[in-house]
Parts: structure tokens; sequence; C-alpha cells
């Protein structure tokens, strides 16, 4: 199977790449300097002179707190953008997998979230510009896939743990939300189950993270400092008592993953078993 995924040189593309690859796929990974996603022209031409079995799409603008400063620029990323391969997908009839986000709900309460819940309620501009995305693929083609991460870390990219590590250096201590609640996903675990499922027709709205419950920030915060000898302790705040986000964060990031089961894929690794095995990519 021909899989073009764009973001290649991101957290996430580059693992989905490498799996793809390893699995005997013909994964051609594309950045902005191959395919401008913005220019529906660039993307017809590209998708035309590759011609995919399938996309997986999961390039983005995914600095959250930027994205207030920046609303129309995110929007031509994350909504026209993927508007614009959306419709591309369906005029070549390849599959499309598009990689959302707990962002799209408002994040109140503490009942999981259903995949194929509409009671949508970004809260930020990334938030919102991430569902306009969702609602472009599921308006403009069928054979869609769309699967809502969290709390991401792999090699190519920052994330949480990088932070986490790069700070215990130079601090003792540590002020970590406590009331935002959510389970961690390693992009390398995620790729493997991204490729089981493009390789399928088993449409529709996912959620994928690792399992082992849900934990909060300063939870994970903990379990990074311990796996990696660190003693830096970690000083548990309110999102409130925190105060230094431009954007609204979800408190409620809590995604229901038995979606995944029903349809008979694996679920990915517990995630601190996930965190160890990171650690260890990234020779820590």
């Amino acid at each position: 199977m021909k899989v073009l995924v764009t973001g290649a040189r991101g957290q996430l593309g580059h693992d989905v790449v490498n799996e793809l690859n390893g699995r005997g796929h013909a994964a051609i990974g594309v950045d902005a300097e191959e395919m401008d996603i913005t220019d529906a022209a660039a993307v017809r031409r590209v998708l035309r002179g590759e011609m995919p079995d399938a996309v997986i799409h999961c390039a983005a603008w995914t600095a959250v707190d930027a994205a207030e400063d920046n609303a129309e620029q995110v929007r031509l990323v994350n909504a026209v953008g993927t508007e614009n391969i959306a419709a591309e997908c369906a005029a070549l009839g390849c599959k499309l997998m598009y990689i959302s986000t707990d962002y799209v709900f408002d994040g109140q309460g503490e009942t999981p979230w259903q995949p194929d819940c509409r009671e949508y309620g970004p809260l930020s501009v990334y938030g919102r510009t991430k569902l306009e995305g969702e609602l472009a693929v599921s308006r403009l083609t069928e054979r869609f896939f769309i699967v809502r991460i969290a709390w991401v870390f792999g090699k190519n990219g920052n994330n949480f743990v990088k932070t986490m590590l790069r700070l215990s250096e130079t601090h003792g201590a540590l002020r970590v939300v406590c009331d935002q609640i959510g389970t961690p996903t390693y992009t390398r675990d995620l790729a493997r189950l991204l490729a089981d499922m493009i390789e399928t027709d088993k449409y529709g709205y996912y959620h994928a993270t690792n399992e082992g419950g849900f934990i909060s920030w300063a939870d994970f915060a903990e379990e990074i400092f311990r796996q990696a000898g660190r003693s830096t302790e970690v000083v548990r705040v309110t999102t409130e008592e925190y105060g230094a986000s431009k954007a609204a964060r979800p408190k409620n990031s809590r995604l229901d993953k038995g979606k995944l089961i029903e349809k008979g894929f694996a679920p990915l690794p517990d995630w601190k078993d996930a965190l160890k095995r990171y650690l260890q990519e990234i020779g820590n």
C-alpha cells in the first residue's frame, strides 16, 4: 500500500513513516517544504503526482498557547489545510486518516469522552481549528478515520517529558497542575496502531492513548522523575494556581478507547511501560 504522511518530520509523522516502511508499505513523508497544505493547488499537485492509496494527516499547528495570538494562521493550517487534503482524497477515492485531539471537547465533568460524541465545546483557537478540520473531513469524504489523541510524547520535537527532564536539571522543585486529567500517548505505540487501522476499512471516529488509567500532569511528572532517577519534587497546583497558560486547557481529557477493542484493534501498552521505553529511546 502506498501511504502519504503529512507532518513527516514531527513527533508522530516520523514514527508513522518508519512503522509503515517497516511493514513493507511505500510511505511517502512530506512536510511544509514538500507540500504546503494551505495551498489547494499544491495539495492537488502532490497527491495527483503520488496517487496514494491512503493519506495519514499528522501535520498541524500544535503550539497551543502561541495559537491564541495567531488565530488566522492556525486556521489556515488546521482547518483550511485539512479541508484541502480531504477534498483531494475524496476526488482520488483514497483513504484519509486525520489525527485530532481531546481539545475538541470542553473538558468538563469526569466522564470519559466517547469517540462518537458530538457534544463539542473547544476552549481554545487550537481546539476550534482542529474541530473545523474534523468537520471538513467528515463532510467531504466517506473513507475516513478521525483519531483523537492526547498528551503526546515522541523522539522528534518538544513534549512534556523532555520539558520536565530539562527543567529538573536546574530546579529542585517544579509546580505541575494536578486537576487536568488524561492519559499520555507514546508516538511509537500510536504509530503501530495507526498502521493497523489504515490497513483496514474500519472507518469512523476513534480515541487512542496508552493504557494504564487516567492520571494528572503531576502524576505524570512524578513518574518521569522516578524512572529517570531525578530527585526533583513535584509541587501539585490547580490550573488556576498555575496560571501561566494563555490558552484554556480542558480539565477532563479522559478519552474512552473501548471502540478500539470493539473493532478488533490491539490497545496501546501501559503508559508507564511506554515511558520506560521512551526514556531508553532518547538515551536518558
